[in-house]
Formats: structure tokens, sequence, C-alpha cells
């Protein structure tokens, strides 16, 4: 096996400025791939397995993973005994329960599981989701005492409440008790509640703490099994049927993806379960969610994350916060249709939005280039896109970025949101700047953060992050290369293939989808296509030949290289291999990270 460190193909310094280096093993089969020897496709499963880190004894449980191999005991957990106690008490009493979301995807799977488990336990639950720009993210204690004041004995919050210190105590005085379900970071001190389940809470014992790449919403449908299982040992199903749990996973699967949770362990489960529950399309506001989105099969978990996920997410960036529950909750298609399509017209919208606010960022980079985070801030940006900036500028830099609507609440203060790059954890460096009293208010996990800032500090937060995460941006930036899964000739590059490749996902954060490397091939056509899109029709010796994608990457270095480079020289290409359907029959292709030439 070669080493880790020697460059796959000589390449140190490829068109994007990465080495080339395998992910695992060396699986160069460019000499050739046909139908190649018995056993193959299961070769090339079990090696990509093993570059994610699965031990060899353990390859079994990883090739198909189910629930049954990977679920916890929820009683690990601190709180969730507590929790599923005060649920089943409620439903057994009758009492009026509000389940408090987020405005986002992870918050409307997290409500809407929490609301479907009720009515299937035959009990109806209010719901509140704050408005992004009137209320902004976590629960507020005004709206906590107002909830109360209107009936609710029990509130559950979820995707947020870690750190509502504040609003917490004012919703005990009021008589209430309170719920959190969440999965951000937790600061040593918790607020008060009747119970706070929580992976990432510091005072978690390992197997809990092992689940803390968990989306909230994974937290919640824990809680769902806690809380069917409490009922089960009271008598509660004596006279009537236990709600089927396995139906809700088309929610979990969905805000885990849509929120970048690492996709291994039990998420990966999940996901994978709940894309056959998907399949089904039994919940009618995802059928119609589904159908809005154009997809003429069964979902795949790209299309989680880019078609299902950021519908539900329009409506919390520039529309109604309430509409991804609403409709991931209604019985009536109609209503359902309504609700979708009003969800991608928003969606329209958010990417016009997104691309102005796009455009002005972008604008400051090259004054930060000296940076360790970048961090860009203006006047009037809206604060439902800033989150997609920040990771688009994340991708651009490779660095964390941080993205500040300037002025975007009623007093002034700024509303943050900012991405980071693996091995920086940007959550805690928030919740550490925020203790430092840079901060309003903030928070987040190593990924992905969020942040109320006051005039005036934009500055020495920015000074302060750059001095304090130098180091850890240092040594991220240094360990970053262009990993492969695999290299072939051109004329491996088929269906197949992707078939094969697939068929050890689901893929996404923490479980990457594999990266391939075709060549050596001839550009035989090279043009832009839409607004910044790269196409590339390439051929290699053993005749074959396919089309290559490199999106958003037209006036990048490496697509003006390829774009002026000449049809004589010898190119590498590396990037994940894709199915297009769009022909007659399907074809595979090529969407592009990076290039190097061969001489």
């Amino acid at each position: 096996m070669e080493s880790r460190s020697a460059s796959v193909f000589g390449i140190d310094r490829s068109l994007t400025g990465k080495a080339w280096r395998w992910r695992g093993g060396n699986m160069d089969l460019s000499d050739g791939f046909g139908a190649g020897p018995a056993g193959l496709e299961d070769d090339i499963v079990t090696q990509l397995l093993l570059s994610r880190g699965v031990a060899r004894e353990d390859l079994e449980r990883h090739r198909n993973p189910s629930l049954r191999a990977f679920l916890p005991d929820p009683s690990a957990f601190r709180d969730m005994d507590a929790a599923a106690e005060r649920i089943a008490q409620a439903v057994m009493t009758g009492e009026a329960v509000t389940v408090y979301g987020d405005y986002d995807v992870d918050g409307a799977t997290s409500a809407a599981l929490l609301i479907l488990l009720l009515r299937g336990l035959g009990h109806d639950a209010r719901y509140y989701i704050p408005d992004r720009l009137l209320e902004g993210y976590g629960p507020s204690g005004e709206a906590l005492v107002r909830i109360a004041g209107e009936g609710s004995s029990l509130i559950v919050t979820v995707d947020c409440g870690a750190m509502a210190h504040e609003a917490l105590e004012m919703a005990h005085q009021a008589g209430v008790d309170v719920i959190v379900v969440d999965h951000h970071k937790c600061s040593p001190e918790l607020p008060r509640a009747a119970a706070l389940v929580n992976p990432n809470r510091l005072d978690e014992d390992d197997l809990a703490a092992s689940h803390g790449h968990l989306a909230a919403v994974g937290v919640a449908f824990l809680l769902a099994v806690a809380t069917v299982r409490t009922l089960r040992k009271r008598g509660f199903f004596e006279t009537r049927r236990e709600p089927d749990l396995f139906a809700l996973l088309d929610l979990v699967a969905l805000g885990t993806v849509a929120d970048v949770a690492a996709l291994h362990g039990l998420n990966r489960a999940f996901v994978a379960q709940g894309l056959k529950v998907m399949g089904k399309r039994e919940n009618i506001g995802m059928s119609a969610l589904i159908d809005a989105s154009r997809l003429s099969r069964a979902p795949t978990c790209s299309d989680l994350g880019f078609a299902l996920g950021p519908r539900i997410n329009a409506g919390g960036r520039v529309g109604e916060s309430t509409l991804g529950v609403r409709l991931l909750t209604t019985t009536d298609p109609d209503e359902a249709r309504d609700i979708a399509a009003q969800l991608s017209r928003l969606n329209d919208e958010r990417r016009g939005i997104e691309q102005a606010v796009q455009e002005m960022a972008e604008m400051q980079i090259d004054r930060q280039h000296n940076r360790s985070v970048i961090v860009v801030a203006g006047e009037g940006w809206h604060p439902g896109v800033i989150g997609i900036v920040a990771g688009r500028i994340k991708e651009k830099t490779g660095k964390p970025s941080l993205v500040i609507a300037l002025g975007a609440d009623e007093g002034g203060n700024g509303k943050g949101s900012g991405r980071s790059i693996s091995g920086v954890d940007l959550g805690a460096a928030i919740i550490a700047a925020r203790e430092m009293d840079l901060l309003v208010a903030g928070g987040g996990h190593a990924m992905a953060a969020g942040l109320t800032i006051a005039p005036g500090k934009l500055d020495a937060l920015s000074d302060w992050l750059d001095t304090h995460l130098a180091t850890d941006v240092s040594r991220a930036s240094a360990s970053q290369s262009m990993l492969l899964d695999l290299a072939l000739s051109p004329g491996g590059l088929t269906p197949q293939l992707v078939e094969t490749l697939e068929s050890a996902g689901p893929y996404g954060m923490g479980w990457p989808g594999p990266r391939v490397a075709v060549g050596p091939v001839r550009i035989v056509k090279a043009d832009v296509v839409g607004a910044d899109h790269l196409r590339l029709i390439v051929s290699g010796p053993d005749g074959g030949r396919f089309k290559a994608m490199a999106f958003r990457s037209a006036e990048s270095e490496m697509g003006q290289a390829l774009l002026h480079a000449s049809q004589g020289r010898r190119l590498w290409l590396a990037g994940r291999a894709k199915i297009d359907d769009w022909g007659s029959r399907p074809q595979a292709e090529l969407h592009l990270d990076d290039a190097a030439f061969c001489d």
C-alpha cells in the first residue's frame, strides 16, 4: 500500500494549488477498468469504508447501516428519562404542550417530528416558530411567558435553548416547565429547565458524548423512542396502537443532511433509512415538497441538501417562519401543494437576494487575504441569506468565514452567521468571544455559528478571531490536500461504477463522497454554461469520452486554465462521478473538484 504522504501521479501542486494524496489505500485502476476480476465492486466498497475509518471487523455493520445496529439506549443521555417522563405525563393528563422550534430545516423537522409523535399518541400539540428578523435565534423569555399565558404548561424547545439562560429563568418564574432538546454547544452552567437533552453537554458520559454529531432532529427522535418506551411501561398502549416511529425517519434524514451534520455512525443510519421512508411518500407535505422540487424519482442524499432543504429554509430566511412546520405536519393535500409552491417561490426570491449580498461581500475579501478568519459586513444585508453567503466565502477562500448584517435589529446590532473548515471549532470561538464581551450573543457548533454584535465591536471581534484561531487555521490549511479514493482510465467512468460508489453512501459531512481521478485525458471542447459553470468534453487514449462540469468555477484560476489550455495537453481530472440522466440513456460524468496537467 502506498504511503499517504506520497503524492498521487507526482501531483504536488494542482490547478487549485493542492497536492493529490490517497485517502486510504492505493486504488489506481487507471490502466483499465472493465468488468474486472470477480468481486472488484466489493473490493472498492470495502476500501471506501476502510478509508472512512471503519474497522475491518465492523465492515458488515456499515455496508447497510440500520437503526438496529447503531441506535443507542436513549437513557444513556442525561435528562432523557426525565424529559420522556414529563412528556408522558402531559400526554396521559391532557396538558397543553407547545413545541418551540428554530426557523431552519433542523428546527422545522424537529418540531414536526414531535408534533407528529404527539398526534400519534392522541395529543394535539401547538407550535411556535420565532420570526428570524423580528425575534432572532432561540427562545425569548417574552415568548415563553406569553405561551404559558395562553395555557401551555409544558414547552419543548427544539434546536435551540441550550444557552437561553435568561429566557428559561423567565419561563420558570412564570410557572411553566421547559424541556430543551438541542445539539449546540453548552456552557458549563446550564440554564434552568425541567430537562435539558443535548449530547454536547459538558457533563455527558462518553457514550452520549460520542453522539455529539447528531442534529437536533436526531436527538428529538431519541426522545420520541424514550417517550414511547415510558408510555409502554405505564400501560398506555394496552388499548391503543403504538405510533410508527420509523415513519418519522424521513424528517430525521432531511434535518440531518440540511444541517450539515456528520454522516457517520447513527446519522448515516438515520439518512439511509430515512431516504427509504421518503421514497414511500407517506408524509403528505414531504411528498408535495418533492413534487415542487421537480424530482421525478426517489430523493437522494444530495437532493435533501440542494433541493428539499433550501425550500424549507426559504420560509425562515425570507418568508414566513412557520411554513416548514405547517407543510411537514399537514394532512390536507391541497394545503400541502399550496405551501410547497409558496416555498419554491420564496426560494427563488432567496437566490436573488443571496446573489446580491454575495457580490457585495466578495468585494471585501481581497482586503483580508492575510487574515485567518474572513469577516465581512454590510448595512442592509438580509440576515436570512448570510449563512449561505458565509458558506460560499468559506469554500472560495478555504478559511472560516463570518458574514454580518449590520443594523439588523432595532437596537442597531448586527446579526452574523459563520461557517468553518474542518479542524477549526468556530462555535467554541464564538462562545469564547461572547464571554469576553465582544458579542451580545452567540453560539453554535464546530462548523457553523451565529452571533449578535453591538455597533462598534466589529473590528475588535475581527482582530480577536484572527489571533485566537490563527494556529488552528494554519494547521488545518496545511493539512488540506485533494484526497482521492480511486483512479480510472477514461473508459472506466461508467454508470455501473457510479452505482458501485454510491452503494457505500449516503455521503455528506464526515463521510465524504468518493473522489475519482480520471486520466490522462485531452480537452475536446471547453465552454461556459449558465452564469459561471465550466463544461468540458474530454477523451482519453482508450477511446473513453465523457463530460465534466465545474460549477461556479469559470472565473476561478482552475476554470481559466482549463478554458485556455491547449487541446494537445494531457490532464488528470479529479471529482465526483455522477449520473447524467437527461439523455436517452444514462451517462457517467465528472463533477470537477480539481485538475492537473500531466506534462
